[in-house]
């Protein structure tokens, strides 16, 4: 499993460059897991649900997981109903 931290935010204003980052480390890591490592973030609106979902759409052949939300991100991923297509990993699982 690959390990992939975003940090910072993830909203209109950054959605670009963390696309391309994200595509970049998720087709470099050439692993079936990726557990993107929501710890650093800190702040995240839907363009950044939109970022995330576009990930899950482009690398349907790889398994995507989540993790490390903070309460705030946690929410808008619950209500965008994210974790459906990418489950929350458990930290003490890994």
């Amino acid at each position: 499993m690959t390990r992939i931290k975003i940090n910072g935010e993830l909203d209109h204003h950054s959605a670009e460059t963390v696309r391309k980052y994200l595509d970049r480390a998720i087709l470099k890591s050439g692993d079936h897991d990726i557990l993107l490592d929501l710890t650093e973030l800190t702040f995240m609106d839907s363009s950044g649900v939109g970022v995330l979902l576009g990930r899950y759409k482009l690398f349907a052949a790889r398994h995507l997981f989540l993790t490390g939300a903070n309460e705030e991100i946690d929410r808008l991923i619950r209500l965008s109903g994210l974790y459906t297509v990418m489950p929350q990993w458990k930290e003490e699982a890994v």
